[in-house]
């Protein structure tokens, strides 16, 4: 099993070289990049001489753990991708790690970032995850993310919704293609919380398909200049932007001219359209006036009599009378 030492650095050839009144350990000490990808590495071992350690390259190996890194308070990029790692632990002590690299492992759960709230880049795509399983994120991370975190890589996992990720204000970058993102009224509701966010790759997800789908994530992402891959027409975001802002203006009116028609409900009579020439010119009963009565100051004609049938009906000895006069 290969195993990451201090005998391991001073074996290779392209890191320790000794030199006249230089020690391993003066040397260890001044270490501030560690370069072993690719080497069949099965695991960290005791590094703590390296305290000056900066920049530790691992990425390409056979690790199944992040382990022996508390000695790393100076540490600001780690590259672990190409790995076996299944979970993200003893990252707590990297108070200064700003970008953290873990694609192409088998992590399920996003955690254990509570510690990093300087941390600006998170690459996490392509996780080798169990058949019907997808990337999970835990809540406590993602706070602790909120202030720092600009650039954030989750392609390929399977994801099916980014609701818990809103909280993440100053994302410039997010990539999410290949995965399962459906609804684009829910991503619409994160991306207007991002309002820095420059870059935003969502390819290869059913929601592009929807209809209008460009032109409704334009006008969501207030600063978006790449979409896609596609770079965004600063004239064609102005345009989509009065569109909608017109488009909901005229909603609002519709709606307030619905609210503001009168409404005049007269109470029922028992007269029926006769009688006494007051009584039959006022207004006939339940009747709703329309803007366009207001004008006229009279109701429009009923479209039936409210005579009672029988009161229409001709008697046959009228038509007697009739005939006899």
């Amino acid at each position: 099993m290969a195993c990451l030492t201090v005998d391991l650095i001073a074996k290779s050839g392209k890191h320790f070289k000794k030199r006249r009144g230089i020690s391993l350990l003066q040397y260890l000490k001044t270490l501030t990049h560690l370069h072993f990808s690719n080497r069949n590495i099965e695991e960290i071992g005791d590094l703590s001489m390296c305290r000056n350690l900066t920049v530790l390259y691992l990425f390409e190996n056979r690790l199944t753990k992040i382990c022996s890194l508390d000695f790393a308070s100076n540490l600001t990029h780690l590259y672990l991708q190409n790995n076996n790692i299944t979970h993200m632990d003893n990252l707590s002590n990297l108070k200064k790690l700003s970008k953290l690299y873990l694609s192409r492992n088998r992590i399920s759960v996003v955690e254990g970032l509570e510690e990093l709230s300087g941390l600006k880049e998170l690459h996490l795509e392509n996780q080798q995850l169990e058949p019907g399983d997808q990337l999970l994120f835990d809540p406590m991370s993602i706070l602790a993310l909120a202030e720092s975190l600009c650039v954030l890589n989750i392609n390929n996992n399977n994801i099916e919704d980014i609701k818990d990720l809103s909280v993440l204000k100053e994302l410039e970058h997010f990539s999410a293609a290949k995965n399962k993102l459906l609804h684009i009224d829910e991503l619409e509701d994160v991306f207007e919380l991002w309002s820095k966010l420059l870059i935003l790759d969502l390819s290869g997800n059913p929601v592009c398909k929807q209809r209008k789908y460009r032109d409704r994530l334009i006008v969501a992402c207030q600063k978006l200049g790449t979409l896609d891959g596609k770079d965004i027409n600063e004239i064609t975001r102005q345009f989509l932007v009065n569109w909608k802002a017109a488009k909901e203006s005229k909603k609002r009116k519709n709606k307030n001219e619905m609210l503001t028609w009168p409404v005049d409900v007269h109470p029922p009579t028992n007269n029926f359209g006769f009688g006494d020439s007051e009584s039959s010119q006022s207004s006939h009963p339940l009747r709703i006036y329309q803007p366009g009565d207001t004008h006229s100051g009279e109701p429009q004609e009923p479209l039936q009599s409210f005579m009672p049938v029988e009161s229409q009906r001709i008697s046959p000895f009228s038509e007697v009378l009739s005939l006899k006069s």
